[in-house]
């Protein structure tokens, strides 16, 4: 499930950006900005990429270099580097359930209300517009590969080792779920409370 962080600060411990990538980093975040807001204005299917374009004040061009596809602007982020990022951070030990649930409750508090409200939009649409979902098994297929291989490295195995996958798969898969499920309530539950719980679950073993 593509989560969105869209500061243009630095992560701790690491540098800052330079010119050039804070530039690429506002257009594309431009760019985003003006599609979701049409997207809610106008609905996905009616907002064509030349109208996105426009909002942004950049090209055509500009917005097919950021993001291929229109479906890419939604399911494009930037979350698979702090992720990776962050399960290599954590002890070696600990369960996998246990690092997604520090990981990614971490993230949802960094990131500011807007792009949480953003957030819900693209879980949304990644929901219900069929273009979007179509392409969604790529972005999951890509979020695997970056657990799996944060994973062997921590654990000496090797990324496409079987257990590896099937955990890394695991984790995502409840990942994704708590996301959904915060979609459609997001008024009366916090995500950190979701993923919290979808976490207990791989813990427990799946065991209901």
């Amino acid at each position: 499930m593509a989560l969105a962080h869209t500061s243009a600060a630095a992560p701790p411990g690491n540098p800052k950006p330079g010119l050039r990538e804070r530039k690429k980093l506002q257009t594309r975040q431009a760019i985003r900005r003006a599609a979701f807001r049409l997207f809610a204005e106008r609905g996905y299917e009616s907002t064509p990429v030349d109208r996105i374009a426009e909002a942004a004040e950049v090209s055509p061009s500009t917005v097919f270099r950021y993001f291929p596809a229109k479906e890419d602007i939604v399911l494009t982020d930037d979350f698979d580097a702090r992720l990776e990022r962050g399960i290599r951070d954590r002890p070696a030990g600990e369960p996998i359930a246990e690092t997604l649930r520090h990981v990614t409750v971490g993230i949802m508090r960094d990131i500011s209300a807007a792009d949480r409200a953003e957030l819900v939009e693209r879980i949304r649409l990644i929901r219900d517009v069929p273009a979007v979902r179509g392409r969604t098994a790529e972005v999951t297929a890509r979020y695997i590969d970056t657990i799996s291989t944060a994973l062997a490295e921590r654990t000496g195995r090797p990324a496409d080792d079987l257990g590896i996958r099937v955990v890394s798969a695991a984790g995502l898969a409840a990942l994704q779920e708590a996301l959904l499920r915060w979609a459609e309530d997001h008024q009366t539950v916090g995500p950190e409370v979701l993923i919290r719980r979808s976490m207990d679950v791989l813990t427990a073993g799946l065991a209901l």
